[in-house]
């Protein structure tokens, strides 16, 4: 991002309040220091400028880096795949889903826009998978 050259007085005196509050706002970074040394580096005044310009140009790279370091931060989900194994018999978490949501329709006669949580608890040692459909409907099927 390329510095704003203020060229009269009067924008520098009102542009002033801003480069401070934005100067005090990157002071907490740790980087604010490199960043202002790079800005002071890179940005040459026009003739006539004040040196307000410089202090702007570092508030905007030092946000920048900010940006740049909180997109970075950002977490990835992982993704997670459960299948229940016993007796010969495999069942995947999306399989399992299926199940539930045709018990809701079928055997419950609901709509299934209805449904809008599920838990579920596999007991292979019974064969069955137990069931509570929106924090109120309990239940059960056989696997």
């Amino acid at each position: 991002m390329k510095a704003k050259v203020i060229k009269t007085t009067a924008e520098a005196v009102t542009k002033v309040p801003e480069v401070k509050a934005a100067v005090a706002e990157t002071a907490a970074s740790d980087k604010t220091a490199e960043v202002k040394e790079e800005a002071n580096a890179d940005v040459k005044p026009a003739k006539g400028a004040k040196k307000t310009t410089t202090k702007k140009a570092a508030a905007t790279k030092a946000t920048t880096a900010k940006t740049t370091a909180a997109k970075s931060a950002v977490k990835k989900e992982v993704k997670a795949s459960i299948t229940v194994q016993f007796e010969g018999k495999s069942y995947s978490q999306e399989e399992l889903m299926k199940i539930a949501k045709d018990v809701w329709k079928f055997d419950l006669k609901k709509k299934v826009g209805d449904l809008k949580s599920v838990e579920l608890y596999v007991k292979p040692e019974e064969n069955t998978c137990y069931y509570v459909m929106n924090n109120e409907i309990a239940g059960s099927f056989s696997l």
